[in-house]
């Protein structure tokens, strides 16, 4: 096991009607910006239950937070957190309303062209508004980590970043709040928290014992409760266990002391700002063929992947290599999420358009080996046409 260092001061309120608890977790001398994405939180009425928790204090709303934040929608957040003096943000929605809030948070703060908080991965944050999250959809794990993502539209630029500085104080995790979400929704989440879990998981063995079976846990834990999760919207102990199984994916403890790939995540990033892919569906199409390409290299946790979250143990090491990628192929497609880009009407040139992207913004050394340059991501995006 390598070394780490694991802290996460994010507190988390999980249940049926927790919005309520707003009344003390929010300060009650807070001047409130609540940002939130479409039309549903309001049609749904979780906005209506968060204003009633914040009763008395000042509060101001910011709508239109769109699937994959951009710079410039929250720019105009930005402004308004400015102009209306607010000193502390809640986000009610799912990952790209709470990342969205992390940049607000810290570009709201910062002397600077905000996106440069963006390009240089967070080290240019040293200060940001403290925050909280109502969480609507479980998908990316954003609740309780202090990474995001956005992207600027106009160079169709999508970076990551991360700082100290962006947990969430708190977030509120009510798996009532997932019943009306469409299926998609719900399939995106699902295969969000998959690619998520072997992100870090699935690299190679470092007699990380805990972490490999917490990691296998969750994934099976995923495969068990899709069928219901589809089928069953207001099944609240299947909704509770994916809305705390996404948290888990990602609030650092299955990565601490592992190596840890995200590949998956670079590439499909390229292709959520090219043509505007949902990003879980860009991890369904990059994440099987990568595991071809990189058989090689994960060899050994691909073996133990196979056995322990799908039950593979008859055949060659190949051949159980092959059937543990097929079997991760199916869970998505069973989902009604594609795996090739075929499906998206997509062929050579989208491949030739992503590496392009690629090199542009120096994703050549990518993977726990940072042996996937253009050549090998090459290969990784012909395999999924």
């Amino acid at each position: 096991m390598n070394n780490f260092e694991f802290h996460n001061p994010t507190k988390i309120v999980f249940g049926a009607d927790t919005i309520a608890r707003l009344s003390k977790l929010v300060p009650d001398s807070a001047r409130v910006l609540i940002l939130y994405g479409g039309a549903s939180a309001e049609k749904t009425g979780t906005l209506a239950e968060v204003r009633r928790a914040l009763g008395a204090r000042v509060s101001r709303e910011f709508g239109g937070i769109e699937p994959n934040p951009s710079y410039e929608t929250l720019m105009r957040a930005v402004e308004q957190v400015r102009r209306d003096e607010i000193d502390f943000l809640l986000a009610v929605g799912g990952g790209s309303v709470i990342d969205g809030t992390k940049f607000v948070a810290a570009a709201a703060l910062y002397d600077g062209e905000p996106w440069e908080i963006a390009q240089s991965g967070g080290a240019k944050v040293r200060r940001a508004l403290p925050f909280g999250a109502v969480l609507t959809l479980p998908a990316t794990g954003s609740e309780m980590n202090n990474g995001a993502v956005v992207t600027h539209k106009a160079t169709h630029t999508k970076l990551p970043f991360r700082s100290p500085l962006l947990f969430p104080q708190f977030s509120v995790l009510d798996p009532s709040k997932t019943f009306t979400l469409p299926t998609k929704q719900v399939a995106n989440g699902l295969v969000d928290a998959f690619v998520h879990t072997v992100e870090q998981y699935l690299t190679y063995p470092v007699q990380a014992l805990a972490q490999d079976r917490f990691a296998e846990g969750l994934l099976q834990t995923l495969v068990e409760i899709a069928p219901q999760a589809l089928a069953a919207p207001d099944d609240y102990a299947t909704r509770a266990n994916l809305m705390w199984t996404a948290t888990l994916a990602l609030n650092g403890l299955i990565g601490a002391g592992v190596p840890q790939d995200w590949a998956t995540h670079m590439i499909g990033h390229e292709l959520t700002a090219l043509y505007d892919i949902d990003h879980a569906r860009t991890l369904a199409l990059v994440l099987p063929s990568l595991l071809d390409v990189q058989r090689a290299t994960k060899h050994a946790k691909l073996l133990q992947y196979g056995e322990r979250v799908w039950g593979i143990r008859d055949g060659s090491e190949e051949q159980r290599i092959d059937a543990a990628i097929a079997h991760t192929r199916a869970f998505f497609e069973g989902l009604g999420i594609p795996t090739r880009l075929s499906a998206y009407q997509l062929g050579q040139e989208a491949v030739e358009a992503v590496l392009a992207q690629l090199a542009a913004h120096g994703m050549t050394s990518l993977g726990e080996h940072r042996d996937i340059d253009l050549a090998r991501s090459r290969r990784i995006l012909e395999a999924a046409l």
